[in-house]
């Protein structure tokens, strides 16, 4: 070991901090963690072809750190495949030589060696004989605890009022002042109380560094310091100057921006990824950042976020995701990220706010053939059936429902699931129904009944006949006439008249689904 003493510490092949993490000298090599020095629990190959453990790469990935290799290489995070042929030979050679299984590395303990790792790998950078012992390597790793940070939870928009829902005439395209804001954005009157306070602390430091930094720049130093806290008041801050102006979301909005703002977006602080995501969905409010926000890779982030992050996090991730879907180029891209599954379970075990963001994101998504055949491949049919029984979602869920039966295989699906019985049932309390959900209803029963053989008995049987009669008779204008189609399509003895071309269908589906539309009022903003 003494014969080593001039090799800089912090570089990886430094067999003296392996042996400080492991010490058992006849490991072989290719099974330690480059970073950890210790037994890989889960080995992952990244994209230059390193292998490390799965939470060193996640930690790495998170606090924005490469890592210096033995080969004088910088190892690429931006992808990770799964080493089960490694993980095999690391349990086969612990059973042989009695070594113990290697455990699961927790995130904060290697969080504090990587921090370390990044300090003192900096010092060494600025003095080439400096060399740390292992004593002042604990005492690094002690001087850097993960800080008790605030939560920055806001004060949010008032949720989507469904009855808000306008119906429109036929001819009538979709009119709307903008389009509904997602249900996560926070009031621009509003602020929770530890952004009050650290805001109310920044500004003369923010001023002070903005003054030499323009733009961008500010925000990405920030946002590269090792210091959480500076992180989070940075991002605090990026929020709140993008949560009213749209000049500021389009002109901050650059590629070295959302490269810095990713680690922010997957961040374990409390305080840090909330505010992260929050300011995320204000970026994606501006039409020319969609796009950009999609490509700058965020989509398996939020994806991360939604199936695992802080309560507030889940409900910006579908923000962000329903806000990304109104852009037509995105619409593709997000179902072939793996945003479907994902939404789905969030709309059925989220927050109000998430469930009511995922839904409206899905809608948008399955106006994409492509998505709905992924859809109803997932079996999400029976799950949104049973979401129409009831509950102030139900009026979004029946336009996924319209959406999926516009295919053959979403009314096969939506028919095996009973979606017929299930959306007369609805409409049997039409006095309980806001119009255009009543009309969307009977927009569903229309599609299904189009080109099936098997929706005229089962519309029977669930004695559709005296609902749609009530419908004609009391409904709006657009029931009504929705309702006596439907009567006719019920009374035609000949089966041919119930069978209508794709684009036939297509057409009576555009015309004939009330859309969502958001009335702008007091504390909402023009997203667009």
């Amino acid at each position: 070991m003494g014969g080593k003493g001039k090799q800089r510490w912090w570089r990886l092949s430094d067999r003296r901090w392996l042996s400080y993490k492991y010490d058992q000298e006849d490991t072989p090599r290719e099974f330690l963690c480059p970073v950890l020095g210790r037994l890989m629990f889960d080995p992952v190959v990244v994209s230059s072809g390193h292998t490390f453990d799965r939470t060193s790469v996640q930690v790495c990935k998170d606090l924005g750190f490469r890592p210096q290799l033995p080969d004088d290489r910088t190892p690429d995070f931006s992808a990770v495949i799964p080493n089960i042929a490694l993980r095999a030979a690391i349990l086969n050679w612990c059973d042989k030589s009695g070594a113990t299984k290697p455990l699961p590395p927790d995130y904060y303990a290697v969080e504090s060696t990587v921090r370390a790792l990044m300090t003192d790998s900096g010092r060494a950078a600025e003095d080439p004989g400096f060399r740390v012992s292992e004593k002042e390597l604990l005492r690094a790793v002690s001087d850097h605890p993960p800080a008790p940070l605030s939560r920055a939870s806001s004060e949010l928009n008032q949720r989507y009022n469904h009855n808000l829902y306008y119906s429109m005439s036929s001819e009538e395209s979709v009119i709307a002042n903008s389009p509904p804001l997602p249900a996560c954005l926070s009031s621009p009157t509003s602020l929770s109380n530890s952004s009050e306070i650290i805001s109310d602390e920044a500004p003369s430091s923010a001023s002070n560094s903005s003054s030499s930094l323009s733009g961008d720049e500010y925000y990405v130093a920030q946002f590269e310091k090792l210091d959480s806290f500076d992180q989070e008041q940075a991002v605090i801050e990026l929020r709140k100057a993008t949560r009213t102006n749209e000049e500021a979301r389009v002109s901050l909005c650059t590629s070295r921006l959302l490269s810095a703002l990713k680690p922010l977006v997957v961040s374990r602080y409390a305080g840090i990824q909330p505010n992260a995501t929050a300011a995320l969905v204000n970026l994606s409010l501006a039409k020319v950042n969609k796009l950009k926000i999609v490509r700058a890779g965020f989509l398996p982030l939020l994806i991360d976020v939604l199936k695992g992050g802080f309560e507030e996090s889940q409900e910006h991730a579908a923000g962000v995701i329903f806000s990304l879907s109104l852009e037509d180029d995105n619409k593709t891209a997000i179902g072939v990220l793996g945003a479907l599954q994902p939404l789905l379970h969030a709309l059925r075990t989220g927050t109000e706010r998430t469930r009511c963001d995922s839904a409206l994101a899905l809608y948008h998504l399955t106006l994409v053939q492509s998505n709905r055949s992924k859809l109803i491949k997932m079996g999400a049919a029976a799950a949104l059936v049973g979401m129409l029984n009831g509950g102030e979602l139900a009026s979004i869920v029946v336009l996924v429902v319209c959406n999926l039966a516009a295919c053959a295989e979403g009314k096969a699906a939506l028919l095996d699931a009973q979606a017929v019985e299930t959306v007369v049932g609805l409409l049997r309390h039409g006095s309980e129904l806001d119009e255009a959900t009543q009309e969307n209803c009977l927009a569903a029963l229309y599609s299904l009944s189009q080109g099936c053989l098997r929706f005229k008995g089962m519309a029977r049987n669930a004695m559709v006949a005296e609902v749609l009669q009530g419908v004609s008779e009391r409904g709006s204008e657009r029931a009504k006439e929705k309702a006596k189609r439907l009567l006719e399509v019920l009374g035609a003895g000949n089966e041919d008249e119930m069978v209508s071309s794709e684009e036939e269908e297509e057409e009576e589906l555009e015309v004939g689904l009330s859309r969502p539309r958001h009335r702008a009022g007091k504390g909402h903003l023009g997203a667009e």
